[in-house]
Formats: structure tokens, sequence, C-alpha cells
């Protein structure tokens, strides 16, 4: 590989294009044709590859990969020793975490983990679900699920442990959920020595950086007013601001300039109140990222 490549891992699969997304908001433009494993990037400095979810810690720890993207849970399964950078909370539907959970037929008489004493449980996620049931001491016998994992009750398996991000899948399936095993969002890691690379950690720091950014600006608009100073405060108060507003003097001394970020969700209720309280020539601007 040559020198100055950053050699960066792409999770295949559901979290793909949410993630080529989200790096297109943070101002990589990735490219991927559905043939090749190998993703164009307009970045000299970077190479991309796409791996499965379930295996980049693996490839990430052998050096085979500076850095990729991974839920957290997959990190935590392989128990690999890796870099976890920063944590990023996306993933294919929603801006939440997503949950491992313990769910059973929803017409069973089973309520909590502990009844599943000898019982078989289907999962994907097999050493965090042996570990899960070892701490409660209730031995169960886990096997692994190639997948289908939902339709496997009560026929191949009394429970299971499955990921979910708002259960509609498992509730479609006639499960019932009794307890998460664990929460995951997506991490950004690092092999170790690449990490001790100063230049490889810079690279890597940067994407952070600008990653986090656009996730920060995900859902988030800019609304800029002018203000006549005796209602500043007034207006002030209507604002449910991500931070302290930006007030700038305009060139009549009687009013101020002011620049803020808030919910796109609010909006429609904020903006006529804010127009009440005496703000005019209001604009509302899209945001890409937003960098603490």
């Amino acid at each position: 590989m040559a020198v100055g490549k950053l050699k960066l891992g792409i999770p295949k699969g559901s979290l793909q294009d949410a993630t080529i997304a989200l790096f297109e908001n943070a101002g990589w433009h990735i490219y991927a044709n559905g043939r090749s494993y190998f993703p164009g990037v307009d970045d000299s400095e970077i190479e991309c590859m796409l791996i499965r979810a379930q295996e980049m810690a693996r490839y990430v720890e052998k050096g085979v990969l500076d850095a990729g993207l991974t839920g957290i849970d997959w990190v935590v399964e392989s128990g690999l020793d890796v870099v976890s950078v920063t944590s990023l909370t996306y993933s294919k539907a929603t801006r939440t975490k997503v949950r491992w959970v313990l769910a059973v037929p929803e017409d069973s008489h089973f309520q909590r983990a502990e009844e599943l004493s000898g019982k078989v449980i289907a999962t994907e996620l097999v050493e965090v679900t042996k570990n899960y049931f070892a701490a409660k001491n209730v031995p169960v016998k886990v096997e692994f699920s190639w997948g289908a994992t939902e339709v496997k009750p009560p026929m191949l398996a009394d429970a299971i442990v499955e990921v979910t991000e708002t259960g509609s899948s498992l509730r479609a399936n006639r499960l019932r959920i009794i307890d998460t095993v664990m929460e995951s969002e997506t991490h950004l890691i690092a092999n170790r020595s690449a990490y001790g690379d100063p230049w490889k950690k810079q690279k890597i720091d940067n994407i952070s950086l600008m990653l986090n950014g656009a996730i920060a600006a995900k859902g988030r608009v800019g609304l800029m007013m002018n203000v006549e100073k005796k209602n500043l405060e007034k207006v002030l108060a209507m604002l449910p601001a991500l931070d302290s507003p930006t007030i700038s003097t305009l060139s009549d001394a009687g009013w101020a300039a002011l620049n803020t970020v808030l919910e796109e969700s609010v909006l429609r209720d904020v903006i006529p109140k804010l127009k009440s309280a005496g703000a005019s020539g209001i604009v509302e601007y899209p945001l890409n990222k937003i960098v603490f």
C-alpha cells in the first residue's frame, strides 16, 4: 500500500448506505458500485474497503485496515484489542442506539431471563449472550443463528437475543421483549499501531471530528433574524437554542442580528412566536456540520 494512505473499512450491509451518507455530509464522497469491495473516495489519502461489520474488528486488529466503522457490539463480541476513537450514534433507520434484546414468543409464560434455565437461545451475538446469562447464573444453551433469528421460536429455540431499532420486526413475528442484553452504536475504531503513527492518528482524528460534526447537524437548522434591541430579551426567551445565540450589532444602533441553531422539529412553533415577539427578516438555512 502506498505511503501516506489510510486504509479505512466501511461496513458492508445494513449500515453501508447510512455510513456513506454520513461521510457525504462530513465532506467525503464515497462511490460504491455494488460489485467492487473497494469503493472510490475523493481523498487521495484514503483507501476504502467494504467489510462486514461483524468482521471489522478482526481486520483492524490485524492491521489489514488502519481504521473502520462498526458496531461496538461486534467489538465486544470479538474480544479483540482495538482503539475506540469515537462513538457515532447513527444506524440504518434512526439516530438512536440499537438494542440487543432477549425476546420470547408473546404467548409464552416466560417473563424473566432467570426462567430460561436449561433452554435454547438463538443469536448471532453468542459470546455476549453467554456472558449475560453467566452473570445471572442461568445455565442455557446458546446457539449461533445464521439469520432469520426471529422465526426460530418456539420450534427451533425457546428464546432469541436479537438486535432491534424499533421493535417492529419482533412484534411482526409475535415476539415479546423481556430484557435488554446490551445497547450498541457505531464506533470508529483503529489499529493500535496505526493510531500510534502521528500522520495516521491525525487523519483518523480529523475523520472523527468531521463525522461527529455531521451527526451533530442532523435534524438541526440555522436561524438568523433581525431584532430591535428593545425586543431582544423577549425574542431570546423564545429560543430553545443549541448554545448561546450569536448577537451582532447592525449599522442601525437600535437593532441587532441574531444567529442560532435549533432542532428543525420545533421551527413550526418557534418561528411564529419569534415573529410575535418582534423578530423580522427571519431566515432558515440548512446545516451540514456543527463542530463543537
